[in-house]
């Protein structure tokens, strides 16, 4: 039985696939850990499974725990029910955000939070692995305990992390060069243009996702917030500006397209919505100091269009943004190799 190795405490959270349930270990003098249980449907148990092989190798390939990917520590099949058990981590960035009423984090954070990221999906492009699903929800605090403080001029409580440490979670739809891609990947909100614009998509593809997860850590909410494509390939331009005229050419998704340029009617309802919802990326700057400007640059160059010329995760690591002040990510990424 379940009940003979895993006691269920209490459920973490729930998604379409099933759910994350607290165990407690009793093989392992009662350690708490988290187990993903997969509905008894194919096409989630496939992912499943395809989840359980890239967390093996993931496990054989950093065995000392130097990157941040959640390591899996055991699974099984329960009656047609994959059973994935992970270490037990905080709650995810979104789930922090979201208690802590959508407050940005701090510069200090964000910069620990996305050398952190940055140089786990490095290790996963190095080997040979697109994760296709990098989000807020998807990158969880190794603690998530806080020290909570009254902001008297916004009348209200405000948590501060103690510890800003994440590991990236869910290899599920983690796809390997060689093997097939599908069409579309990604959270609507972090999808990259060349995804939309049905281009084909490689590595740049969580480059863009990152880009798009750590501007959301500064605002505190989604940059893009939409979910029809054409709309949102016109927040892009509103953010970015002009879609190059060569991606337009190419794209498979012809009806989006009007002599070269997106097909968009500014004075419409939704080209109202767009303007009011979004603005150029430079705008939304809340500070003039140093960090700002740099961590504003690294995302720009992160949701550069073309994802040729998109920043890689490699030149990402040496971005000026992670060595303007003393980084005690960078100084730990140097003693660890």
């Amino acid at each position: 039985m379940l009940r003979a190795r895993y006691e269920i405490v209490c459920t973490l959270g729930e998604g379409a696939f099933g759910k994350v349930v607290e165990c407690i270990d009793h093989s392992n003098d009662g350690a708490r850990v988290a187990l993903k249980i997969i509905k008894n449907i194919d096409r989630y148990r496939e992912a499943a499974m395809s989840e359980v092989e890239v967390l093996e190798q993931l496990k054989t390939l950093d065995s000392d725990k130097r990157y941040s990917c959640v390591h899996m520590l055991d699974w099984f099949d329960y009656h047609g029910h994959v059973c994935i058990a992970f270490e037990l981590l905080g709650l995810s960035t979104y789930d922090f955000l979201k208690e802590n009423n959508f407050q940005p984090f701090p510069i200090e954070h964000i910069k620990h939070m996305a050398y952190q990221i940055i140089r786990a999906v490095r290790f996963l492009h190095k080997n040979k692995l697109t994760h296709t699903d990098l989000k807020p929800e998807n990158i969880l605090f190794i603690d998530s305990d806080y020290d909570m403080e009254y902001n008297p001029g916004m009348k209200r409580d405000e948590r501060t992390l103690r510890n800003p440490d994440v590991k990236i979670v869910d290899f599920g739809n983690a796809t390997y060069d060689h093997e097939h891609h599908t069409s579309v990947v990604s959270t609507r909100h972090y999808r990259a243009p060349e995804v939309i614009l049905d281009l084909g998509w490689d590595h740049s593809c969580d480059v863009w996702s990152v880009g798009c997860i750590l501007i959301e850590y500064y605002l505190g909410s989604t940059l893009f917030q939409t979910h029809d494509s054409k709309e949102h390939l016109a927040m892009m331009e509103r953010v970015l500006g002009p879609i190059p005229t060569n991606l337009l050419q190419k794209t498979k998704k012809q009806r989006y397209v009007n002599r070269c340029r997106l097909d968009w009617d500014v004075h419409s309802s939704s080209g109202r919505y767009v303007r009011k919802h979004c603005k150029p990326l430079k705008h939304y700057m809340v500070s003039k100091s140093e960090d700002h400007h740099q961590l504003f640059d690294l995302i720009e160059k992160m949701m550069e269009y073309d994802p040729a010329k998109r920043l890689s995760l490699e030149q990402a690591l040496r971005h000026p943004f992670f060595s303007s002040k003393w980084c005690p990510c960078l100084f730990y990424a140097l003693l660890s190799g």
